[in-house]
């Protein structure tokens, strides 16, 4: 029986060793990446802007994707971004700016009820828009994470300022 056992032994450790020292495994598939937009501009008719993901982005199906958009700079508390869809109500009725997403794309449009006539959005709400869009890994996703504040997700992914890729 002892030999049994240092037989079984010896073949686990024998078929368990690799000589292998120069092989380095990327991990793509669970790190969170992000980009800005530049700022764009909605028109008539469609009032959509299409995101191109940047080829450095690693981008899989399972992949959740967040857009944020720049809603405020506050100098004091810093910059203030909102989670879309986001609806926004005025004098002539509602609208909402709202995404869908591919792996190699972003849609970012802004769309409304029958009753809101687009063509009376200010130019405010159509010029200059700057967008974050945030892919977090499906193994970094957690249901405690609170997706709108943007803070909390940066930071729960770890990512900071300096990891965000500005895109032209």
């Amino acid at each position: 029986m002892k030999y049994i056992t240092i037989l079984f032994a010896l073949a686990i450790t024998l078929t368990s060793c690799n000589s292998n020292d120069d092989f380095i495994d990327t991990d793509t598939d669970t790190i969170a990446q992000s980009f800005e937009t530049r700022p764009v501009n909605f028109t008539a008719p469609d009032y959509e802007v299409v995101i191109q993901t940047p080829n450095n982005i690693d981008q899989f199906e399972n992949d959740m994707t967040l857009v944020y958009r720049l809603f405020e700079v506050d100098e004091n508390a810093g910059d203030v971004w909102e989670l879309l869809p986001q609806v926004l109500y005025t004098d002539f009725g509602e609208f909402q700016y709202n995404y869908d997403a591919t792996t190699t794309d972003t849609r970012i449009f802004i769309n409304s009820p029958a009753s809101t006539d687009l063509n009376q959005l200010s130019t405010e709400h159509l010029s200059n828009q700057i967008f974050r869009i945030v892919r977090i890994p499906v193994g970094l996703f957690s249901s405690d994470l609170d997706i709108n504040n943007y803070d909390a997700v940066m930071n729960a992914v770890g990512l900071d300022t300096q990891d965000i890729m500005v895109i032209e």
